[in-house]
């Protein structure tokens, strides 16, 4: 963590004694190296204890194995298509699977205040102190592309009918508008709470909840009304939906109906909106506490 910190100091004191052709860098230049150099940080953190990595695959390919043959002897039909109860599962998987990387985004924020990385990183003559949080979005991000990458691998071993390039890449929108939202409300959370006790119990207290007021586990039609009324708003439900929309049908547009609420049919593009809208105001909620805590 030192050398991140004399890298990052050292870089920007030769710069400001550097010369003139040097000192006219723009400013974005700068801050583009900033955050690579704390994304490496991360990634080097990451290669040398990949124990979170590791379980980060392993528990949810255990949820996609054992949960998904927890009904194997369904009738086929039972979960609204003819697709077994574990592909029918793989969509969930992958969204919580993502959600749950997310919302661990603050764990080494806090870990950071706690041992005085973070001070350090304060004081030192930064371009703008933004890069702590963007470096630690663009890791959260890419732990969920490996992670959904290799979940969608295991599906396709499973049997699940694999979408095309366009709908891969729109499965790969999906998870980082929902990562994108999760990891601005986790950092924030990172910042306002006084120890990572009270920020671990937040996430276990959202963690299962939210899993369950969503429809990873079953079809809406499954659950009583005023469940329904939650699941359709859980943002959850709006990155699933379109992933399991993708899977099942190789024809889609953006007007496709996906979701038949109690409010309304949800469409392929509506749910799309609906994310970019929780990114909005999941960025907007923090938006202070990250300005007052890295001022």
């Amino acid at each position: 963590m030192s050398n991140t910190f004399d890298i990052l100091t050292q870089s920007r004191l030769s710069e400001l004694s550097a010369s003139p052709q040097a000192t006219e860098r723009s400013a974005f230049s700068e801050f583009v190296q900033e955050t690579a150099a704390l994304t490496r940080r991360l990634f080097i953190q990451l290669q040398r204890r990949p124990s979170t990595l590791v379980a980060g695959i392993i528990q949810p390919l255990m949820w996609l194995i054992l949960f998904g043959a927890l009904f194997q002897n369904a009738p086929a039909g039972l979960f609204g298509t003819e697709q077994s109860y574990a592909q029918f599962l793989g969509a969930g998987v992958i969204v919580f699977t993502a959600f749950g990387g997310a919302l661990n985004a603050g764990l080494p924020v806090m870990f950071d205040r706690e041992f005085g990385f973070l001070n350090r990183l304060l004081v030192a003559p930064l371009v703008s102190r933004f890069s702590i949080v963007l470096a630690s979005s663009i890791f959260i991000a890419t732990l969920s592309l490996i992670q959904a990458a290799v979940l969608v691998g295991a599906s396709a071993l499973m049997g699940t009918r694999l979408p095309g390039a366009l709908g891969l890449g729109l499965m790969g929108l999906i998870v980082l508008l929902l990562v994108l939202g999760v990891t601005a409300l986790s950092l924030g959370l990172a910042f306002a709470m006084p120890g990572h006790v009270e920020l671990i119990a937040v996430i276990f207290v959202v963690n299962l909840p939210l899993l369950f007021a969503s429809s990873a586990l079953a079809p809406l039609s499954f659950m009583p009304t005023w469940l329904q009324w939650v699941v359709s708003l859980n943002p959850l439900t709006h990155a699933i939906e379109p992933i399991r929309y993708l899977y099942t049908h190789a024809d889609w547009s953006f007007s496709s109906p996906i979701l038949s609420a109690p409010w309304g049919v949800m469409t392929l593009g509506g749910a799309l909106l609906a994310l970019l809208a929780f990114d909005l105001v999941a960025i907007l909620s923090v938006r202070g506490i990250l300005k007052r805590s890295l001022a």
